[in-house]
């Protein structure tokens, strides 16, 4: 990758590194490995069981020369190293660099969030800061009167979370707190504060903070703070293993101090400095000049010394540089490049027993302070002249080009005489693909023992249970003559599912067409479909975990559907009776038989006439007609509401008609969670897990299609709330957000364990 511009001023960047093991690789023994970002040690993954969640948060100086990011995953012997995702985030302008970095985030609070909302970031936060819920058992929650926005500060502090704060219990006039660290360390505070309410005329709060740190003239700071504008005070570095503050009213305040957000960062020290600029990059080229894949050859290439790249042997000053290069018996092939003499400090390469070529380079040869042994590489020319090889390579190359033309002309010249007989072979290869997926009336019958066993209806007609030759059981979907869709219907049907495959999609078996049958033959799927599982007649509930797998499952082949396919497809018919489970409790979508394909990538909707399945219909799309993705997202959205209530869209109690939109809203309102979620679960389920579960139902569903998200936003929230589910609630973990940001940097790499 080429440089960009270098920067002229150091830049500030927050990397984070997010982990799950999930048991992934079926040995369930989680690993313990190092991490490190390029030469420095990061810090220790060890996670306390297979499920856990976690994230580690570093903030790092890059100089302008440096133009490369590289985090390493270093196997320490007790099991292979392994991530989940890696994020950079550009900090410009940021505030802390006023404080000696890297710093590593300890904790980061929104202080006074309702439980509901765990977390808050991008795009709330522009730097994408994770700022999680929590509160002190000493501390209340203040109430807000928050209208409008904040004033702007250096640290671009989100409304959200300025606009929510804590304050001691019984309006007690003293808010204190303190954790406990690594004695190792010394840390930081940066507390933010921000007037919330609209105080009565003359009315004020004024704080006075302390911090806690080994200095003991340390100063207090007296706050006056005023509506919505936010001020942030940073401590001096602690090193006691331990962290503290106490914000107190003073006497002439009119209201108990409170606390909006804080953060607190750990100081590391970087004892190793980085193999100089020029090395690497003449170390890299050497790398993919000759396709190097040693396992050691990751990282910085000098430090720290423990995991240097093999065959090298650095100075070992505050000035890393490469001092000798072995690469001996290593199978290289190819001229000697010039490149190497770019490592200004190198005394010895040892190239001997490779299988180079040509002449030695003008600028190795002349280097006085720089042995070179090339021994054993017979096709390298060791001499002042090579000019007596020179003939023989364009010779070489002359009857080689010969050889080849002569071959060209003879293939061209056989295809050309044998091209009926190919493709007459092709025509046969393909008719017996297209019998294979074609069924006849007779067969149909034989499958079905007669159309014995029906096993479910639809818009099509009646579905049989089938038993193909190998034993595999079908379900096979008979168009009925009094059907509402017709012929037209199920070519576009056949024709679709013969080219779309999915993991999340029912796949097409094949088909019946003769004369007036018509009939499609579909994979089994043994559970049967989602109305069923959430019936109230169905002795087995379905689990929290196991509702968002099937949304997440629901929401890819839905993905698929609108963004996988050359040509994007819609649904139009999605309902929970249209999403069936096999046995391993995978979802899939099914029942493309309303499906249309737009015409082209640029129309933006399909006017069409109105269809579907009331309570799941999208309403701007029965008053316009006009049918789009936004239409299908809002069918999802209302599949969401019923796999989180079990309610149907729409229900009749007693003589009244119920809609759950109408039923949920209050709920929402009034924060009543246990009250919403199925109540056959006994509140078996993670509180914010669900919240954002509702809260992506609800956007889903949002009265104008401009204002719905599409379904890969959909599909990363509901990933994040089965996140939260196996793991948040017992971590300090926040799943990963799909945010691209490189800032000035080439790119940020992840290097493979060692």
């Amino acid at each position: 990758m080429k440089p960009k511009q270098q920067q002229k001023m150091n830049q500030t960047y927050l990397i984070r590194a997010i982990f799950s093991y999930g048991n992934y690789d079926n040995k369930n023994t989680v690993p313990v490995f190092e991490l490190y970002v390029g030469a420095n040690y990061w810090t220790t993954i060890r996670l306390p069981n297979a499920t856990y969640f976690q994230f580690n948060e570093i903030i790092i100086q890059q100089l302008p020369s440096d133009h490369l990011v590289q985090v390493c995953l270093v196997n320490t012997g007790l099991g292979t190293p392994f991530i989940n995702t890696l994020e950079l985030r550009p900090l410009n302008n940021s505030p802390y660099s006023a404080v000696p970095l890297p710093l590593l985030l300890y904790s980061r609070v929104n202080c006074g969030s309702p439980p509901w909302n765990p977390f808050t970031r991008y795009r709330d936060d522009v730097f994408d800061r994770l700022w999680r819920t929590r509160h002190a058992d000493a501390w209340d929650v203040a109430k807000s009167s928050v209208e409008g926005n904040t004033e702007s500060s250096n640290y671009d502090l989100p409304l959200e979370v300025l606009s929510t704060a804590s304050q001691p219990l019984n309006n007690s006039n003293v808010l204190t707190a303190n954790w406990s660290g690594d004695i190792s360390y010394p840390y930081y505070w940066f507390l933010h504060f921000a007037e919330i309410q609209k105080l009565p005329s003359g009315h004020k709060r004024i704080i006075n903070v302390t911090f806690d740190d080994d200095d003991d003239n340390s100063p207090s700071h007296v706050l006056t703070l005023q509506y919505l504008k936010p001020i942030t005070l940073s401590s001096n570095k602690m090193s006691k293993g331990y962290v503290s503050f106490t914000a107190m009213a003073t006497a002439d305040s009119d209201a108990p101090p409170i606390l909006n957000a804080y953060e607190i960062y750990e100081a590391i020290s970087q004892p190793d400095s980085p193999t100089a600029t020029q090395d690497v990059d003449a170390m890299l080229e050497i790398k993919h000049t000759y396709g190097i894949s040693r396992i050691s050859w990751q990282g910085d290439p000098c430090v720290p010394s423990k995991l240097a790249w093999d065959g090298l042997i650095c100075s070992s000053d505050n000035n890393i540089r490469i001092l000798s290069l072995d690469l001996s018996n290593n199978e290289l092939i190819g001229q000697l490049p010039e490149f190497l003499s770019t490592l200004p400090n190198l005394k010895f390469i040892n190239l001997a027993g490779n299988k180079l070529t040509g002449s030695i380079p003008k600028a190795l040869k002349e280097n006085a302070g720089l042995q070179l042994s090339v021994a054993n590489n017979p096709g390298l020319c060791q001499k002042s002249s090579c000019k007596k090889h020179n003939f023989v390579i364009p010779l070489i190359a002359s009857v080689a080009a010969l050889v080849i033309l002569t071959v060209i002309v003879a293939l061209v010249i056989w295809r050309f005489r044998h091209k009926r007989v190919i493709l007459s072979e092709f025509q046969k290869r393909e008719a017996a693909k297209d019998n294979n997926q074609s069924f006849s009336y007779t067969e149909v019958l034989r499958i079905t023992n007669n159309l014995e066993t029906a096993i479910g209806e639809g818009g099509f007609g009646k579905i049989y249970l089938g038993t193909l030759e190998d034993d595999t059981k079908v379900a096979v979907k008979l168009l009925s003559p009094s059907s509402r869709q017709g012929y037209k219907e199920f070519q576009s049907e056949a024709q679709l599912l013969t080219v779309i495959h999915h993991r999340n999609l029912v796949s097409l078996v094949g088909f019946c067409d003769e004369n007036d049958i018509k009939a499609l033959i579909y994979e089994y799927m043994d559970l049967g479909d989602l109305s069923g599982l959430l019936s109230e007649k169905n002795p087995k509930v379905l689990k929290w975990n196991e509702r968002l797998q099937v949304s997440i499952d629901a929401a890819r082949g839905l993905e698929y559907l609108h963004h996988g396919c050359k040509t994007p497809i819609i649904h139009r018919d999605l309902k929970p009776s249209n999403i069936l489970l096999n046995q391993s409790m995978v979802a899939k979508l099914a029942d493309f038989g309303l499906s249309r394909a737009f015409k082209n990538e640029r129309d933006t909707h399909l006017s069409t006439q109105p269809a579907g399945t009331p309570g799941f219909i999208d309403p701007e799309f029965q008053k316009s007609g006009n049918l789009n993705k936004e239409s299908d997202i809002y069918s999802f959205g209302m599949i969401l509401l019923q796999l989180i209530t079990s309610h149907p869209p729409v229900r009749r109690e007693l003589e009244d008609i119920c809609f759950v939109i109408d039923w949920i809203r209050p709920k929402i309102e009034c924060g009543d969670i246990q009250g919403i979620v199925d109540l056959r679960l006994a509140g078996e389920f993670n509180v914010c897990s669900a919240w954002k579960a509702v809260e992506t139902a609800m956007s889903c569903i949002a009265p104008q299609r401009t204002q719905r998200p599409d379904i890969s936003y959909v599909l990363h929230e509901l990933r994040e709330c089965l996140a939260m589910e196996i793991g948040l609630s017992n971590s300090n973990g926040i799943p990963s957000h799909p945010i691209n940001h490189s800032g000035n940097l080439d790119s940020i790499t992840l290097l493979s364990a060692r």
